[in-house]
């Protein structure tokens, strides 16, 4: 099953609960449905993870840790799949949601080059901002969905083959 293999990746909740670094953040984190393994938590966890993963915003960590707190997901997934953005990735995945955001607004594309100076931002971020920050957020709810229906459709692929496969093994007997 998809929670046994899980299962075996994944830190055990007693262990996390009983952990100093988090022990600071009081109840919040008390509730074990963010380190439940099952298929609603999971699935919802790799939307958010990667809806979050694709936001040029700092702080990932916090948006999911707060995401999966409303939505009962499980948290060390949704931590995981944020690391899709990482230093290595960052670069074309803004590039990306970039370009979709001029797409899909009908805007002209803009050929920049990175200066690092304040003057540079604020003229060039509000060309740019706009665009990305839209096209971040549909790329990221297109690919999260996407994830979303494929962890879920998986998921039940592999329980209803494991049931088949029960039911055959309990016939040969």
């Amino acid at each position: 099953m998809p929670k046994k293999i899980l299962g075996r990746w994944l830190p055990a909740y007693s262990k996390i609960k009983n952990s100093l670094s988090i022990d600071w953040m009081g109840p919040l984190f008390a509730d074990p449905n963010l380190f439940h393994i099952n298929r609603a938590s999971v699935s919802s966890s790799f939307f958010i993870g990667i809806f979050v993963a694709f936001l040029p915003l700092p702080g990932q960590t916090v948006i999911v840790a707060i995401l999966a707190l409303i939505f009962n997901s499980n948290l060390p997934i949704a931590i995981i799949l944020i690391w899709i953005s990482n230093p290595l990735t960052i670069a074309p995945i803004l590039f990306f949601t970039y370009s979709v955001g001029v797409l899909l607004l009908g805007i002209e594309f803009i050929n920049f080059t990175v200066e690092f100076s304040w003057s540079w931002i604020i003229t060039q971020g509000k060309l740019i901002l706009m665009p990305l920050v839209f096209g971040s957020i549909i790329t990221g709810i297109f690919f999260g969905g996407i994830s979303y229906v494929t962890v879920n459709q998986l998921w039940r692929w592999k329980v209803h083959r494991n049931w088949i496969a029960r039911q055959k093994q309990r016939k040969d007997l």
